[in-house]
């Protein structure tokens, strides 16, 4: 047990910091993903003889942490359709906090890409999941992954580099 408990607390010392900025990438808000990791955290040290032995345990709490998030939108949005049915739930709101452990003109870039690229780029390039990982963790073909980082990377280009959008000839 103790070997356990040993073999959890170096991955969680070495995998934090890339869980909470990959889910950082993918919710848009600093508070709400250090919530998410932690509670995803909380559910591998539970399950860490299952955990340990998966082939990308950091994958396995990223992954549970987003679907912690989407539970919570779920659950929200419940509530609030059942408060007042004749009125739509709003989507929760998404701000670049600016004491983020990511680039806060990088973070704002990301925020404005729909939320499937968002999370195609925090997992290929934060979290540095290969594309059949990925599209595994996501629910969707390779090729799919491939298409939204494709148009992601273009978004983040022409966001974040306008000079060169206007060196290149179309």
């Amino acid at each position: 047990m103790d070997n356990q408990r040993l073999d959890f607390a170096e991955f969680y010392r070495t995998s934090r910091d890339e869980c909470l900025r990959t889910v950082l990438v993918s919710v848009g808000d600093q508070d709400t993903a250090q919530e998410l990791v932690a509670e995803a955290f909380a559910r591998a040290c539970a399950s860490w003889r299952t955990v340990g032995r998966h082939p990308a345990p950091a994958a396995w709490v990223v992954r549970t942490a987003l679907n912690a998030n989407i539970s919570r939108w779920r659950r929200r949005r419940r509530e609030v359709s059942m408060r007042d049915p004749g009125v739509a739930a709003d989507l929760p709101t998404i701000s670049a906090a600016s004491a983020s452990p990511v680039d806060p003109r990088i973070m704002a870039a990301l925020m404005r890409l729909p939320a499937r690229q968002r999370q195609v780029v925090a997992l290929r390039l934060i979290l540095d999941l290969d594309t059949n990982r990925t599209a595994e963790m996501l629910g969707i073909t390779p090729n799919t992954v491939m298409a939204h980082m494709g148009r992601a990377l273009a978004a983040l280009r022409g966001d974040l580099m306008p000079e060169r959008q206007k060196e290149s000839p179309s």
